[in-house]
């Protein structure tokens, strides 16, 4: 398999080889030795600089300077210096250079809406001094139990909901992007701002 792999590089078809290799680690089978740095330099062609800076490190890592791609994969690692700067730098890609996409929950806002869940969208609650009575009961000197309005609701009974506000709706963090506004894609990242 890996000379197929070896043979689409050649012909420069890394979409092909990519799905080779992908296959060579699916298989459970012992990796070949020269098989990272092979598959670093494919993703590095496709773009995908920070899975290909990976292989080459398992590259270096296993094989050493005594592996048949040193040199290469020394070069492929100064090469990919730069677009890893560009990708730590830029701020519409996550750390490993795929593109922030506007998250289709909160449509970018960071936060989302919902039926208040005190006042269950009705905009009031019961007083709790007066439990909903307007009425507040207090014993006197003599023991007589006397009868006043209650001052916080005014003997309504019923408050503008603490949570709402009355607005019938709360804000809360969008559950999907935790109040970022973007979520990942599988896109990678030109570095340039996206179109609106």
């Amino acid at each position: 398999m890996l000379e197929n792999a070896s043979a689409a590089m050649d012909k420069g078809d890394y979409e092909k080889a990519n799905g080779i290799f992908r296959n060579i680690i699916n298989s459970n089978q012992p990796i070949p030795p020269d098989m990272p740095y092979l598959f670093s330099k494919t993703l590095y062609e496709l773009g995908q600089y920070h899975n290909s800076n990976s292989f080459v490190n398992k590259y270096l890592d296993l094989n050493g300077f005594k592996g048949t791609y040193y040199k290469q994969a020394k070069a492929l690692q100064t090469e990919l210096a730069h677009p890893l700067e560009e990708i730590a730098s830029c701020q519409y890609c996550d750390a490993r250079g795929y593109r922030y996409g506007i998250c289709e929950t909160c449509h970018g806002e960071g936060k989302t809406e919902q039926a208040c869940s005190l006042c269950r969208g009705h905009g009031v609650i019961g007083c709790s001094r007066c439990a909903g009575d307007g009425m507040v009961t207090k014993k006197n000197v003599f023991n007589i139990i006397e009868y006043f309005e209650c001052e916080r609701c005014s003997g309504k009974g019923r408050l503008t909901c603490t949570s709402c506000h009355g607005t019938l709706v709360e804000t809360d963090t969008c559950p999907v992007c935790e109040g970022s506004g973007h979520t990942l894609t599988e896109d990678l990242c030109d570095h340039t701002a996206p179109e609106k």
